[in-house]
């Protein structure tokens, strides 16, 4: 059963364990391979290059193949998750990065479709669910990589009990429970049903639509807000109850204004207390706006291309994931963190104002038919 709330909460879990362990380990991998500050950071930007060059290809994939993709590529990103223990030299972990973010990206994409999936077959929110679970396997991950690193353990036995974990996710709750795919009523159907939406055959199959351009944009903005504040996990739990009471687009614009005010808050801050308070409003408005928008934008595509709509906005709203921090310390080296954090939260503003282009986005298909 493709889409089940198992495979999308499983999936965000799996995700998290990695990217808990990796933060724990990484002083220690850097002095394993020898790299300096600055071949560190270049070899960590092949992570995110991996990363591109995979998710959309995975999107198409998700929508050809079904459910079986997602416990192959979450089984293949736990085993190039442990490539990186084993770099002796700056060049091979830059080699064991780039395969662990074209693994990264693949999974990304496949337990945000299944997310999707699962929300709109059950008619209950799951995406802020879904990724509230990644910030608390972040964190469960972070605390139990610490307690073996106290043990004695190094970076390849962290790594490798890592890989074991998520194994055991893919095969157990990744796994789907019939081997071809469900229409949006859950009755079994041998292939993916025709979507009107689909793109017609020929060079503009590789076009993006408008609409996913703009839902791409709007979540690369979000991931851009999110991304200078790491403290948006518990938020999503709130996040996931708020989905129900409340218009997705109105509820995207309300939680980036939110997180604007809260940046405003911290980064104008007098005291710690004053501060802590800012970064936690912030963190429970940015929560809500990303998985909203990928949300939106796979229910627009219809269950036909749904694997290809969710890599599309995902592919685009990254380079906004990358481009946070880099440009917040960029901003802050040349003028003060308060500034630099002052633009996050115009970031945050622009996201609120262009909330409606979501509007736009779904009304597209009816206002140009295929």
């Amino acid at each position: 059963m493709f889409g089940g709330r198992r495979q999308a909460l499983g999936g965000f879990m799996a995700f998290g364990l990695f990217w808990g362990a990796w933060g724990a380990v990484l002083p220690a991998v850097q002095r394993s391979s020898g790299s300096t500050d600055g071949e560190l950071g270049t070899a960590l930007l092949m992570i995110g290059l991996g990363a591109l060059l995979s998710m959309r290809l995975t999107g198409r994939l998700v929508d050809r193949v079904g459910a079986g993709v997602l416990p192959v590529v979450m089984a293949l990103f736990g085993a190039a998750g442990v490539l990186p223990a084993f770099a002796n030299s700056p060049l091979a972990l830059a080699a064991a990065l780039l395969l662990l973010g074209a693994a990264s990206g693949a999974t990304d994409v496949a337990i945000n479709a299944a997310g999707v999936h699962a929300e709109i077959r059950s008619k209950r929110p799951v995406m802020n669910l879904a990724h509230a679970w990644f910030s608390v396997s972040v964190v469960l991950a972070s605390l139990g990589t610490a307690g073996l690193r106290a043990a004695g353990a190094g970076p390849p036995r962290v790594l490798e009990a890592v890989f074991v974990l998520i194994a055991l996710i893919a095969v157990f709750a990744l796994t789907p429970g019939v081997p071809r795919t469900r229409d949006e009523s859950g009755h079994g159907a041998t292939c993916p049903a025709p979507d009107a939406s689909a793109p017609r055959r020929g060079k503009s199959r590789w076009l993006p639509a408008p609409p996913l351009i703009a839902f791409g944009c709007l979540c690369g903005l979000a991931y851009v807000v999110e991304n200078a504040w790491q403290s948006w996990g518990a938020g999503r739990f709130a996040g996931n109850a708020l989905v129900r009471c409340f218009d997705p687009i109105r509820l995207l614009s309300v939680g980036a204004l939110t997180a604007g005010a809260g940046t405003l808050v911290a980064a104008d801050a007098a005291t710690p207390w004053i501060g802590f308070a800012g970064i936690a409003v912030a963190g429970l408005g940015t929560s809500v706006c990303a998985p909203t928008v990928i949300s939106l934008a796979g229910a627009w595509a219809g269950p036909a291309q749904r694997g290809a709509a969710v890599s599309t906005v995902t592919t685009i709203a990254y380079l906004g994931f990358l481009v946070g921090p880099a440009g917040v310390g960029l901003a802050a080296s040349l003028t003060s963190l308060p500034t630099a954090l002052a633009g996050v939260a115009f970031v945050a503003v622009l996201l609120a104002v262009s909330a409606p282009a979501a509007s736009w986005a779904t009304r597209w298909r009816r206002i140009h038919p295929p």
